[in-house]
């Protein structure tokens, strides 16, 4: 495509989606004006900080604590540097033209053949902070060949470089499900920039529409996040607690461990600094506050979220994969009394390189009897009734053995090996719900 063709393709695309009609507001809806939306719909207002009644001695200020403010200002400016420039490229390279590699012509056609082929309905959201939400819906519900899938809706939350056109909303679509897919800000033809707090407000103003006016109820709602997206598909899921479902694939647990890896150790401290001040994202601490089902599905072959390689084949190494912290904190958060003390053979599970290898840990190692861990489970959530939150204290009088079958269990219930590198599409046939007990 020559330079004035694509120019001439930006401009018009461009001023499509500029006249195109406001869908939903995030304040559209009757009580949703507040900071923190509920599990149910409803929202809550942070309450305002206490103050206290007794004066406070105001601090002395002296030359040294005036000179260590201004060192430390000046070391908060140069993070606040680093983040808002050097920092967003690495981080969402799908919002920066010059690193972005996906020509405009696949995302348009991307869009046209979801709008033609699947009768996809493209909308505009306004988000809290103004930012305009470029989605893309496209409603299974009333299909003649009407399957249960279609009654369910997933929201797929892309990565730091792909987006609804091209990504991982094909996998869920071509599996029956209807599906609603959305650009980060700053991404294609959604506004703003991608920072932690506008991609949190791009997630609230899509829920409140998949609620509110494609009249999906929360337990019919699966959040799909894929790679980066598994940031916002956390925090949906923490701040919904009665949604249907939460699947994270090519997950991690936080940005650090990733960020370390390619980056100087004399850097450690300025980049620790930087990412908790403005790209703290917290999957591991989020997810564990959902109480619903949880799927991890773990790419043995990801070269981005595992931090060590082969020396011989530079193939990752898959115990080293931040997925594996992320499903043992999880079961570590959910349920206590099992997992402690059978780490090693969660661990010794995890670092299987193999589907057959796998099985033989399961198996034959341990010999896990999944019919007695299923009831086994079941008859504690029984024995809970309506008060069936996490975290269970299941386990207590086990022996070592049952506490390891019913640890290797959960892990296995929890996550999904898929052989498979970081960047390509999941295949449909390794789409799979959460489980539920």
């Amino acid at each position: 495509m020559c330079y004035k063709t694509k120019a001439w393709l930006m401009i018009k695309d461009g001023c499509l989606f500029r006249n195109w009609p406001v869908e939903y507001r995030w304040d559209e809806f009757k009580g949703s004006s507040s900071s923190v939306v509920g599990g149910d719909g409803a929202t809550a207002t942070n309450p305002p900080r206490s103050q206290s009644s007794s004066k406070q001695e105001e601090p002395r200020l002296t030359q040294s604590s005036i000179l260590q403010g201004m060192k430390q200002s000046s070391s908060k400016l140069a993070r606040y540097a680093i983040a808002h420039s050097l920092g967003r490229c690495l981080l969402y390279p799908g919002s920066v033209c010059l690193l972005n590699k996906i020509p405009l012509s696949l995302l348009v056609k991307g869009r046209t053949r979801l709008m033609e082929d699947f009768h996809g309905k493209r909308a505009k959201l306004i988000a809290r902070d103004e930012n305009e939400i470029d989605t893309m819906f496209v409603d299974r519900r009333h299909r003649k060949d009407l399957e249960p899938k279609g009654m369910q809706l997933v929201i797929c939350c892309e990565g730091n470089g792909s987006f609804y056109e091209i990504g991982c909303l094909f996998t869920p679509l071509k599996a029956g499900y209807s599906v609603l897919g959305w650009n980060h800000p700053g991404f294609a033809r959604s506004s703003g920039a991608p920072y932690p707090k506008n991609d949190i407000n791009a997630m609230e103003v899509v829920l409140q529409y998949a609620i509110h006016r494609l009249n999906f109820s929360l337990p019919d709602i699966v959040i799909y996040g894929y790679s980066l997206g598994s940031y916002t598909a956390t925090w949906a899921a923490m701040s919904y607690p009665k949604l249907g479902g939460l699947i994270l694939d090519a997950s991690f647990d936080g940005l650090v461990p990733l960020a370390m890896k390619v980056i100087d150790k004399r850097w450690k401290k300025l980049v620790v600094k930087t990412v908790m001040e403005h790209f703290n994202l917290n999957v591991a601490e989020q997810v564990c506050k959902y109480p619903g089902p949880v799927m991890l599905i773990r790419r043995t072959l990801d070269e981005i979220t595992s931090t060590k390689f082969n020396p011989e084949n530079r193939l990752p190494i898959v115990k080293t994969n931040r997925a594996n912290h992320l499903l043992l904190q999880l079961l570590t958060t959910r349920y206590p009394e099992i997992i402690s003390g059978a780490e090693e053979v969660v661990h010794q599970w995890l670092s299987a390189g193999s589907l057959p290898l796998e099985s033989l840990i399961y198996h034959y190692l341990y010999k896990v009897d999944e019919n007695w861990c299923l009831h086994k489970l079941q008859s504690y959530r029984e024995s809970l009734g309506a008060q069936a939150d996490f975290p269970w204290k299941i386990g207590k009088g086990l022996t070592c053995n049952q506490k390891q079958q019913l640890a290797l269990f959960l892990a296995k219930k929890h996550m999904k090996n898929v052989m498979t590198t970081h960047g390509r599409t999941l295949p449909t046939d390794e789409f799979q719900l959460p489980w539920k007990l």
